[in-house]
């Protein structure tokens, strides 16, 4: 465990605590209260950002320590695009996602500065990490969803506009087509760094495991999804599972040692 004693780390436990509190002060019924303080956290998240990106001198996605700080400054404007667009709630869990995210940033990943290796210095590398971390906050946000249809219990606080079992659908219907242009741009970015569009790396393969698992989510969900409904959430949670694996193991394991080292 590493505290950070900067200012960048007065920024990202600022944000924690405020998102911890705007998570508190929901399921108490304050939601109105809630949301400000969750809009207040995102204020301080994106300032973070911000000037991680200032610092570095570069777009902030090289390391586990940037991704997780790209993570809880995103948590915000998709949680409002649900609310506001999809007739998605859940609000509450966004705010619990963004403690969750920015925790190993503000913990557990060292925040030195550093240079970009050759193969970063492309310019696919900002779209190619920024879809993913969009697909993956879209599809946390669908883990507690299917969490709640598993439970068979709707919020008791905010008002789900439509069923839980639903709204891990559609969310997953986002989260699925970036996961996909973050394939894609990724094995073009392979092409133009390495001379080939796919070299088995363990990143690489588990990113396509996940792709497979959300792809079977769909197939399952089409075929049996009405007479089995419970199961849908248990894919969305499976795909979960995939892309943590996908995020922290392969990245942080000895076991798979590849071309994505770079990302601790």
């Amino acid at each position: 465990m590493e505290i950070k004693y900067t200012i960048q780390g007065i920024l990202i436990y600022s944000t924690i605590v405020v998102y911890l509190l705007a998570f508190v002060v929901t399921i108490a019924g304050r939601a109105r209260a809630g949301r400000w303080l969750f809009f207040g956290g995102f204020l301080v998240a994106a300032t973070s950002f911000v000037y991680r990106w200032l610092d570095v001198r570069h777009v902030p996605l090289q390391n586990l320590f940037e991704v997780f700080l790209c993570l809880g400054a995103i948590c915000y404007p998709i949680s409002w695009i649900c609310r506001r667009f999809l007739r998605i709630g859940g609000q509450w869990a966004d705010m619990l996602i963004g403690a969750i995210v920015l925790f190993p940033a503000g913990f557990v990943f060292h925040a030195r500065p550093m240079q970009l290796p050759p193969a970063l210095q492309s310019w696919l590398f900002a779209p190619h990490v920024a879809v993913y971390m969009l697909a993956y906050i879209f599809m946390a946000k669908a883990a507690f969803q299917a969490g709640e249809q598993l439970l068979n219990r709707r919020p008791r606080i905010e008002q789900t506009w439509i069923p839980p079992e639903q709204a891990t659908y559609e969310l997953i219907g986002i989260g699925f087509p970036l996961l996909t242009l973050g394939l894609l741009l990724g094995s073009w970015w392979g092409k133009l760094a390495w001379g080939h569009y796919w070299g088995w790396d363990p990143k690489e393969l588990w990113s396509l495991a996940s792709w497979l698992v959300y792809i079977g989510y769909f197939h399952w969900r089409y075929m049996y999804g009405k007479k089995l409904p419970r199961l849908n959430s248990l894919w969305a949670l499976t795909g979960m599972a995939t892309i943590i694996i996908t995020l922290l193991w392969v990245n942080l394991s000895r076991i798979f040692a590849g071309l994505h080292s770079y990302a601790t």
